[in-house]
């Protein structure tokens, strides 16, 4: 990781990775769905981290998609 910060939201993303027992992160736990990346400013795919809150507010806003469907 090369920014601690969330390139959708700008707050900090918590990430871990690397720096844990085992070099996890709660992200490795995650599935993060390929739309989000829509989101990612082209230069920090890869780069910068999704923070748990963004991946948490995309997940249900896609939910809410879903019913209204």
């Amino acid at each position: 990781m090369t920014n601690k910060y969330c390139p959708i939201c700008g707050e900090v993303n918590g990430c871990m990775s690397g720096a844990g027992e085992h070099g996890n992160c709660w992200c490795d736990m995650e599935e993060f769905p390929k739309e989000i990346f829509e989101l990612v400013p082209v230069e920090s795919i890869r780069i910068d981290c999704i923070c748990k809150k963004c991946l948490i507010k995309f997940q249900e806003e896609q939910k809410i998609k879903g019913i209204m469907r």
